[in-house]
């Protein structure tokens, strides 16, 4: 009989072992970004740290939820929508990843979405921007931190104070960056009574803007009232200093443009007292979250925190408030968490809208100004433009 009791007393306390084995198992999450292959991998690298610097926050430096280990794995898209797909696709076969967080140009991680529904895991969409990415060809399983196009377009709008004697021109990136951007920014002046004189779209890694200039300056020079162009560029090529060599000046043409990393941000000082908006800068949110950011991040990297660090942070918070509150840490339970879900973020609050998924937040209307003393242009804020402001088009319906 004691034979037995023994048996019974060893497979109770086998069992007990395993399950505390399971309870132990590492929480696993994907951070699938093009870390090679184009100028923006400094993207990725932000996101990526300001990713890891969110868990930290909301862990308190644990780096663990619910008595569980947070396991960042990190896989190279280098910027082609194969080479994401095959990634996460092993992300989330091999790996066993619960989510994975990517990419960071919009045409590749567009690609990606098909992914996460094969294989019915999340894709959280950090810093990827455009609004097709939450739309009718995304899915349930997807899921979007960052900003899309239609807030950076409105807020741009609400920026340039639009009327009927606003005469614009456009230049974007001919992909979808681009496309939904002007799209969402014709959008946003629709009665507005302003006019969208022009559109011109250069290939990516464009550098030479002359014709498309010349084009936008024929249509803009004779109209009778404010005349700008819009830029509406991601990469590099420095349109705005080539456009501004152009002397725009000499037809009453104004240039505008949404805010930029910090690396990009001395090339602003051109063009001080432009109005644009811009998704964060670090000197315009004064709450508990940024400013631990911008304290340690001056700290460890002796810099402020940049645009793309503040959205791997929200990303970072998102994900762990959903582990938190989720009741089975599973994919059902984290869709069932995060849908309609607010969390605050280093730009306060943020909220996935249950229908697309899309996260809806705050921009920051700004005006330049040149400090001598500052390397990069700093953008002052005129005020923060709040979500209620901006009539987010619905994405994903089903």
């Amino acid at each position: 009989m004691k034979s037995v009791f023994r048996l019974i007393g060893s497979a109770v306390f086998s069992l007990a072992m395993a399950g505390g084995a399971m309870a132990e198992d590492p929480i696993k999450i994907a951070l699938v970004h093009g870390m090679s292959g184009s100028s923006f991998e400094v993207f990725s690298k932000q996101t990526h740290t300001g990713f890891e610097m969110g868990l930290e926050y909301a862990t308190n430096g644990t780096m663990m939820v619910r008595g569980r280990k947070i396991e960042i794995i990190k896989k190279d898209t280098q910027f082609k929508p194969d080479v994401a797909r095959a990634v996460l696709a092993e992300a989330y076969g091999d790996d066993d990843v619960l989510l994975a967080v990517g990419g960071t140009s919009s045409g590749v991680t567009k690609g990606m979405l098909p992914i996460a529904e094969e294989y019915g895991r999340i894709l959280l969409v950090e810093p990827a921007v455009a609004d097709s990415l939450t739309g009718p060809e995304s899915n349930r399983f997807v899921f979007k931190t960052s900003r899309n196009s239609s807030m950076d377009m409105q807020a741009q709008a609400l920026a340039l104070q639009p009327d009927s004697n606003l005469y614009v021109a456009t230049l974007a990136e001919d992909y979808a960056f681009g496309q939904d951007g002007i799209k969402a920014f014709k959008d946003a002046l629709e009665g507005s009574g302003a006019t969208v004189v022009a559109e011109e779209y250069v290939p990516l890694k464009t550098t030479d803007f002359t014709a498309a200039t010349e084009r936008m300056f024929n249509a803009l020079k004779d109209q009778p009232g404010r005349k700008v162009i819009l830029i509406y560029v991601a990469g590099g090529g420095d349109p705005m200093g080539k456009i501004q060599a152009m002397d725009p000046g000499r037809y009453g043409i104004e240039i505008s443009t949404g805010g930029h990393i910090l690396p990009v941000l001395p090339t602003y000082k051109r063009v001080p007292g432009m109005e644009g908006a811009v998704y964060y800068f670090y000197q315009a949110y004064d709450n508990a979250i940024n400013n631990w950011l911008v304290d340690e991040h001056m700290k460890r990297f002796d810099s402020p925190p940049d645009f793309f660090t503040a959205g791997g942070m929200a990303a970072a918070l998102a994900v762990v408030k959903a582990l938190e509150t989720a009741e089975t840490i599973d994919t059902e339970g984290m869709i069932k968490a995060m849908e309609g879900m607010t969390w605050d973020t280093p730009k306060g609050p943020m909220t996935f809208r249950p229908e697309d998924h899309q996260a809806l937040q705050s921009m920051v209307h700004f005006k330049v100004r040149v400090d001598d003393a500052v390397d990069w242009a700093i953008l002052d804020k005129i005020r923060i433009i709040e979500p209620s402001e901006m009539n987010i088009p619905l994405g994903r319906t089903n």
